[in-house]
């Protein structure tokens, strides 16, 4: 928000006041002020008159001037190609200091120069306020300018003072100048007089003009007909305080449209009556064609854009711009206002996807007033009859209604030193609320405060609170030390655990990653074990974080493409993250293999991330946070098989439960996200922390001799190995101790010349007793044992 020193001091009285001291005052209540800026800048400046104007005998660009400053004629070398004879122009004299330096007497290239004649640039003006022509050549000032005047900068009217003020989101109010002069008067406890224009909008001869809404966009519409104006130059008030807002002044009629805008904080758009046929004006959505707006591009319109139009036709986007075959001329005799009220979120979207964001679209996203509707169209006719000659006025009609209901909220004295933990006075704080314009009313110990229809963000006690503490100093707040309950520094069971898994992974060579928590809708349709009814931000920065995810996957697919992409095979992340819905929030784990896990060169030694891999650490992370290999299970992949390959992948049951999906991306899935031949995986990590792990134990190691036997032996290929080595252990006792220590598959074989429905698998199997050497025929009575189980279960045959 921009307002100036000149502004300001229309509704009040600062001139006791630096720029500095009210920047501090205002900031100090909460309204932090980025900047303080002069619109110009010099000293030791005077309006000068160029006698004479020749070319400089020694250069082909520079000229020589004699140049009248009222008190005598100095001679200036001056290079602009626009100095002339017969000009006013500022003219800067020896001492004076500019934003690029001081200026001296000296002599260019064998002629005196006795100063500067300056540009506006050249004096500190903001560029971006200056025509082609200003910024390249001097400033050349009207023929009545007062030759010898020492104040050219205020002859001008840049020599005001801007605040640059950063307003919360809760106050777009404050876009309005009315209301931050308000909010400024009350911090500075000045009185405020704002300019009485209510109701000069009412009444005026019958009209035909028609406004209408079909869309849901705009809840209200007002029009109003000015049959006759005046197309002429602003008054200098009005340039001067549109230069200082960063608006460019174009005539009095456009001028007062913008004008109005910035003092009500709501935007208006003006047609050229002629342009509007038969005066009947509709907003409507569900166009998909493009149009020419008022800045001459081209923007292609959708059907959840709202649209200003005339017979059908789009003559403005809403809330944004206007059209080009509608705009303001030097020839407009009439007008037509309009003032509408627009769905904030719709002005939103419509104005990020076009990139054009306008002052207008700016407050509309920021939200409006119920009644600036109507503020605005009283202020926009006042200003009309008197800076524009408006005449031949109709009625002003309107669709819908500003749906506004007075507000009043009570507190008492009570209410608000409990809560700041304060001793103010009842006379103190019922003067704060004065000063807002509240208009409290003492009930006994009770304040009724009624609020303004301006201040949408009061809506409790607690929001008078902050007022009253903002207007009367947070140094009024007492000191305390804050109340803190000694606590043991440690970590709780779940923090532990998720360190823990951190360690594991990291420690098998995973990378640990941290991504976006805000997705697409693309991903959110995609997540991958995801819990119901993900969570849809209101107002998302963008498209690609619109929602807030509800698995992993999608993201770290994203850091393995970004990889490949850049010619990285070997990328192995995991990621140990929140994910929420409406229903709360829970912790997934998730990691992506690709590549190799692990490889040395120099030893031909590689780990390849595949299947097995993956399920070899998951294996050992259940083992190592405590969950029994015995609970554990890999079942036939049923859940999701659009994005896991249906054949190589599976769901990690713990007990009954299905906590995690584990195996290859989809090849579709793959080629969507630029991905390929990558193993993946996301676990439920809650279901897991609630899981009873079991105690670790501690037994010496075995000091007898093990011994080793393989088997080998074909079996269906639906056989699961799983409960092959399942069924081995159970068999493994001798006199009630079980001897096996461990199984291990070394070979899986399922070609030619194996018939297409049956694998060879070989075993080895490792028994060993705790307090004794096993003897050759116990361990061949345990084996075939095992044998015999094996072929009884699953009718395997033996490989010689």
């Amino acid at each position: 928000m921009l307002i100036s020193r000149k502004w300001l001091s229309q509704y009040m009285d600062i001139s006791d006041l630096s720029i500095e001291e009210i920047a501090d005052r205002v900031t100090s209540a909460g309204f932090e002020v980025e900047n303080v800026y002069k619109l110009s800048q010099g000293t030791n400046l005077v309006i000068g008159h160029v006698e004479e104007c020749y070319d400089h005998p020694n250069s082909d660009h520079l000229h020589c001037t004699k140049v009248n400053i009222g008190s005598e004629i100095v001679p200036i070398v001056c290079g602009a190609p626009n100095v002339a004879a017969g000009q006013n122009v500022i003219v800067a004299l020896p001492g004076a200091k500019l934003p690029g330096g001081e200026i001296k007497e000296g002599v260019i290239r064998g002629e005196a120069s006795n100063g500067m004649i300056c540009s506006l640039l050249e004096l500190g003006v903001d560029p971006h306020t200056l025509s082609e022509e200003q910024k390249v050549g001097i400033e050349e000032l009207p023929a009545d300018a007062p030759v010898g005047d020492h104040d050219p900068l205020g002859y001008l009217g840049l020599d005001d003072e801007v605040l640059d003020i950063s307003l919360t989101p809760n106050r777009s109010d404050c876009m309005s100048a009315f209301n931050m002069a308000v909010e400024t008067g009350a911090i500075l406890d000045r009185p405020v007089t704002l300019p009485d224009y209510a109701h000069a909008a009412d009444g005026g001869k019958p009209t035909q003009l028609h406004v209408a809404s079909e869309t849901k966009i705009c809840p209200h519409f007002m029009g109003k007909v000015i049959g006759k104006i005046t197309i002429k130059e602003s008054p200098k008030w009005m340039k001067e305080l549109l230069s200082a807002s960063g608006v460019h002044s174009i005539n009095n009629v456009v001028d007062i449209s913008n004008i109005v805008m910035l003092e009500t904080g709501h935007p208006m758009h003006f047609y050229d009556k002629d342009a509007i046929k038969d005066q009947e004006i509709t907003v409507k959505d569900g166009f998909d064609t493009d149009y020419t707006a008022l800045d001459g591009v081209t923007y292609h319109l959708e059907p959840q854009d709202a649209v200003i139009t005339n017979q059908g036709k789009p003559i403005g986007i809403a809330g944004i711009m206007g059209g080009d075959d509608s705009k303001i001329l030097d020839t407009t005799s009439g007008l037509i206002i309009e003032c509408a009220n627009f769905n904030h979120v719709a002005i939103r979207n419509t104005s990020r996807r076009l990139n054009l964001n306008t002052d207008a679209s700016i407050r509309y996203q920021k939200g409006i007033e119920p009644l600036s509707c109507q503020k605005a169209m009283d202020r926009a006719v006042q200003l009309l009859k008197e800076y524009a000659d408006a005449d031949e006025i109709e009625e002003t009609v309107e669709y819908g209604s500003d749906g506004y209901r007075p507000k009043t909220v009570t507190c008492t004295l009570a209410d608000l030193n409990g809560r700041l933990g304060t001793d103010f006075t009842f006379e103190e704080v019922c003067d704060v609320f004065k000063r807002l314009r509240f208009e409290p009313e003492a009930n006994g110990d009770q304040i009724i405060c009624h609020i303004p229809s301006y201040r949408t963000d009061i809506e409790g006690k607690a929001d008078l609170s902050e007022e009253v503490i903002r207007l009367l100093g947070y140094d009024r707040l007492p000191s305390t030390l804050p109340l803190m309950e000694m606590t043991e520094g440690k970590l709780n069971p779940k923090q532990r655990m998720i360190r823990q898994t951190r360690e594991i992974f990291t420690a098998q060579g995973l990378q640990d990653c941290i991504t976006y928590t805000l997705v697409s809708t693309e991903k959110k349709d995609n997540a991958i074990l995801g819990i119901k009814d993900p969570i849809e931000l209101s107002i998302p920065i963008s498209e690609e974080r619109r929602w807030i995810r509800t698995s992993i996957l999608p993201s770290l697919l994203d850091v393995v493409a970004y990889n490949h992409a850049h010619s990285i095979k070997d990328v192995n992340v995991f990621e140990l993250s929140d994910v929420s819905a409406t229903c709360g929030a829970c912790t997934h784990l998730a990691f992506v293999l690709s590549g190799s896990l692990q490889s040395t060169r120099w030893l031909d030694y590689d780990v390849p991330a595949d299947f097995y891999t993956a399920k070899g650490i998951v294996e050992e992370w259940l083992d190592r946070i405590g969950i029994n290999a015995r609970m554990v299970s890999y079942v036939v992949n049923k859940k999701d098989t659009e994005h896991f390959h249906p054949y190589r992948s599976a769901e990690i049951h713990v007990g009954k439960k299905c906590v995690g999906l584990l195996g290859q991306i989809h090849p579709k899935y793959a080629k969507t996200t630029d991905t390929k031949d990558v193993i993946m995986a996301e676990i439920d990590f809650d279901a897991l922390f609630d899981v009873k792990k079991s105690k670790i134990k501690f037994k010496p190691v075995s000091k007898y001799q093990s011994v080793s036997r393989d088997i080998s032996f074909v079996i269906k290929r639906t056989v699961p190995a799983e409960d092959i080595i399942r069924e081995i252990r159970k068999n493994g006792k001798l006199n009630k101790e079980n001897i096996i220590r461990d199984v291990e598959i070394f070979d899986v074989y399922e070609k030619a010349p194996l018939p297409p429905t049956v694998k060879s698998v070989a075993l080895s199997i490792l028994f060993q007793a705790e307090n004794r050497t096993l003897k050759d025929q116990e361990v061949n009575d345990v084996f075939d044992q095992i044998v015999a189980a094996l072929e009884k279960k699953f009718q395997i045959e033996l490989r010689k």
